[in-house]
């Protein structure tokens, strides 16, 4: 397994963490997404198919940006 953490500056609440955790998990090969509103990351553990791309499309595709 590996695992990613990318930063989000627009996390803020519940909403937020359902938004980005439904988009992720939709990914084959997310095993877990944990979003910590107070750190702002998003961090997914994957099986090691899943790209870096991926990751991040799928946190937009949610709404939000991932921080550079």
């Amino acid at each position: 397994m590996s695992t990613e953490l990318y930063r989000v500056p627009e996390v803020s609440c519940g909403h937020c963490v359902k938004a980005i955790t439904d988009e992720l998990t939709k990914i084959p090969g997310v095993a877990d997404v944990t979003v910590d509103l107070e750190q702002k990351t998003v961090s997914v553990t994957h099986d090691g198919t899943v790209t870096d791309a991926q990751l991040r499309d799928g946190i937009a595709e949610a709404g939000y940006d991932v921080a550079a």
